[in-house]
């Protein structure tokens, strides 16, 4: 029998040669095959000589050629001007708005894979999606958008990327053979796809267990009304998660480390880790500045290696709102770093704080008349590097589009990366005078250096041509329905003011 299996394989292994080398031998003989079709047509024209009266008709149109009259070649030369000159305009309206030439984005896309130019398949790549580090509460802010307006901020792709995330950070498979059966429920409440399911999953796990981490994270996430009422059941999971990580760490020390698997301590780690930087955020929306940006620091200092969270950028943000451009910078020397993963907020806030050296004394009409000095050269560049990585954001700062509610989920280079930046970062634009000016100048001109942005970039990479359909799965479909007139944080100013008197 094992011979006959040895003799089977080799057949099959024959075969697959055989056929190998004919597919070889056939793309070889398609390399030279527009030689023989060349010949072929000399051989007919040669044999059909006579039928065809080739001699006689050559002659026939040497004499009509001859016979034209000089006014034909000038309407000839005429014509072909004219058609020209509008090829050419057409070819510079199309450049000045999207940056390449059409001519040539048509080849490469279309004609070039018939010719044979590209053998790579022409398939849109997947982009990577990523958490966005400064998402909002679903409960104390979408939810509430959605009950006002009748619409909901956030599509079934993004909150279903949400779903996977809490998952993966939130519970694993052994919850359900747990002792606690808090667990064995939350495990079930994070795959729950309604939400009043998951906070009736929640509350009764918090009945069964008033210190369940899961329980008070989802029901602050999700069920909570104000930031108050978030920050509260944060403080509450923060002191159950301290004391379980110490215990796990206790034991840990005493010998008792088989009992506790790596994935466990693990997921108790991360759920320390994302209390307390949802409990800096809530800080910082009360505007306990200070504290936040304690409590930040802290969290980069502890954990230096969890960068899927993106602290630094929460961190960014918090130190702009306090005006503390020192620290920024000193922050923005650490991660603006080429080893490390760019964003729109390291980006522009690179060219805000470079611009805000500049934009004070910067007029367009100065500059155009005795040209750009050093300092304000290097605030342009700055502007071009943020542009180049992505380029929807200055229609959003410049408010020629309307900002959104920011998607959980971002692509970085893409629409829902700026819609997220605006949103957030807005107001620290405007705050530095005349910022959005030199960026109203400027920003366009970061095309001339990239004229083929989809083909080959400047300082990064080719811009990604898959962003367009990852972006339309994460942003609403009609944008104009979303449009934010600061309700959300009037709301919660009333509420502060309210609770002060």
């Amino acid at each position: 029998a094992d011979e006959n299996d040895s003799r089977s394989e080799e057949n099959v292994d024959e075969n697959e040669n055989m056929w190998t080398r004919i597919k070889l031998w056939l793309c070889w003989s398609w390399t030279y095959l527009w030689g023989v079709w060349f010949l072929l047509i000399v051989f007919l024209l040669w044999i059909l000589r006579t039928p065809l009266r080739l001699r006689e008709n050559i002659n026939y149109s040497a004499m009509v050629m001859s016979s034209l009259s000089p006014k034909f070649y000038v309407a000839l030369t005429g014509t072909s001007s004219l058609i020209s000159g509008v090829i050419l305009m057409f070819e510079w309206l199309y450049y000045r708005r999207y940056g390449q030439s059409f001519i040539e984005s048509i080849s490469v896309r279309y004609l070039s894979p018939i010719l044979g130019g590209s053998d790579t398949p022409t398939t849109t790549p997947d982009c990577k999606v990523w958490r966005n580090p400064m998402n909002l509460f679903r409960g104390a802010e979408y939810a509430r958008y959605r009950e006002a307006t009748r619409h909901s901020a956030l599509t079934v792709y993004d909150v279903d990327l949400t779903a996977q995330d809490h998952q993966a950070f939130f519970s694993r498979e052994q919850d359900l053979e747990s002792e606690n059966q808090a667990n064995a429920i939350m495990y079930k409440a994070w795959r729950e796809k309604k939400d009043k399911s998951r906070i009736e999953l929640a509350e009764k796990a918090l009945a069964v267990d008033p210190n369940c981490v899961s329980a008070l994270v989802l029901l602050a996430e999700e069920k909570a009304q104000t930031i108050l009422e978030v920050e509260k059941l944060f403080k509450h999971a923060h002191r159950s998660a301290e004391s379980q990580l110490k215990r796990m760490q206790q034991m840990v020390r005493e010998g008792h480390r088989e009992s506790i698997s790596d994935l466990h301590q693990r997921r108790e780690t991360n759920l320390c880790v994302y209390i307390r930087r949802r409990l800096a955020m809530c800080a910082r929306k009360l505007g306990r500045y200070r504290e936040a940006a304690k409590l930040m620091k802290d969290l980069i200092k502890e954990f230096p290696l969890m960068n899927v969270l993106n602290v630094h950028e929460n961190l960014v943000e918090v130190l702009l709102e306090m005006q503390a451009y020192s620290e920024v910078q000193q922050v923005l020397a650490k991660y603006d770093d080429i080893s490390l993963p760019k964003s729109a907020t390291i980006c522009y806030t690179v060219a805000l704080l470079k611009a805000r050296s500049v934009c004070e004394k910067f007029s367009p009409e100065n500059a155009s008349r005795r040209g750009l000095s050093p300092t304000e050269v290097t605030a342009v560049d700055a502007i071009h590097r943020a542009v180049e990585f992505n380029p929807h954001v200055p229609k959003y700062l410049l408010e020629q589009k309307s900002v959104v509610l920011p998607p959980e989920h971002i692509l970085k280079r893409g629409d829902s990366e700026a819609v997220a930046y605006a949103f957030n970062h807005l107001q620290h634009w405007k705050r530095v005078e005349g910022a959005l000016t030199l960026l109203h100048c400027t920003w366009e001109g970061a095309f001339r250096l990239i004229p083929y942005p989809l083909e080959k970039g400047h300082l990064f990479h080719p811009y990604p041509a898959c962003t367009e359909n990852a972006d339309r799965e994460l942003l609403p479909c009609e944008p104009q329905d979303y449009c934010i007139v600061c309700w959300m944080h009037c709301m919660e100013i009333a509420v502060l003011v309210r609770r002060k008197n």
